[in-house]
């Protein structure tokens, strides 16, 4: 199976296994920004699976409240949120346009405010085109990025439905011929010169919002757990910092 520290191996059919609930937050085009400590080894189709963890009821508030604060942001105000958080099962798939450093991804001007605040992670993996399972297949997920069984994969791919997200975001490539163009460092991380009273007004609530989404996220570190979440434990401080960078 694929390695998050490999570079030769040829992924036919990638798939990457999270926590919930932000593996249903992805797929459902709520979460756009997919936070790793490693950058994303492919581009185009990736496939979201479910990991074994039933999520705490606290830590689904946490997270929902988080991108509530962020949609916010950007005049979105009647999220739907997934009525179901299932565990391992695969849910279906995103498109991955790109991967950013946290810093390119927070001054970034091209993209919707509420996109860039998303980002906490010191890498960032651009996510696109969520498409969901009818019914969701239970397969037992791998650490990293993996390819799945091709038997599954076949299924799957009769069985997606499209998504439409609460806010589309088109990520544009750097050089549209090169679909491995928005890499880190490909974009000027200069500070962003946006700045509107609504954010300001709401940074203190996005900064709480932040914080239990970190609180939420650091119960896997915690736990020895290899696998990346939304939000790193210690970024939130970083965060603050360029929060206020952007925003000032």
């Amino acid at each position: 199976m694929g390695s998050r520290n490999r570079s030769d191996v040829n992924y036919r059919n990638p798939c990457l296994t999270m926590h919930q609930p932000w593996a249903s937050l992805l797929v459902y085009g709520i979460k756009r920004i997919e936070g790793r400590s490693w950058p994303s080894p492919i581009r185009g189709r990736l496939w979201i699976h479910a990991a074994s963890k039933i999520p705490e009821p606290e830590t689904i508030k946490a997270m929902e409240d988080f991108y509530r604060e962020i949609y916010a942001v950007d005049g979105i105000t009647d999220l739907k949120f997934p009525e179901h958080y299932p565990v391992s099962r695969l849910l279906g798939c995103v498109e991955v346009t790109g991967c950013v450093t946290c810093e390119e991804l927070v001054n970034w001007d091209q993209i919707p405010e509420g996109v860039r605040l998303e980002g906490q992670t010191k890498f960032c993996w651009l996510c696109e085109q969520p498409q969901k399972l009818i019914v969701p297949f239970e397969m037992r997920g791998f650490q990293g990025v993996y390819n799945l069984e091709r038997k599954i994969y076949e299924a799957a791919s009769r069985g997606i439905s499209p998504v439409v997200p609460p806010l589309p975001v088109k990520f544009p490539l750097p050089n549209p011929r090169d679909p491995f163009s928005l890499k880190p460092r490909s974009l000027a991380s200069s500070p962003s010169s946006s700045s509107t009273s609504e954010v300001n007004n709401r940074s203190e609530n996005l900064v709480a919002a932040i914080a239990g989404a970190r609180a939420a996220a650091t119960q896997f570190s915690k736990n020895g757990n290899s696998q990346s979440n939304t939000v790193e434990e210690g970024d939130d401080s970083r965060t603050r910092n360029m929060y206020r960078r952007a925003h000032n």
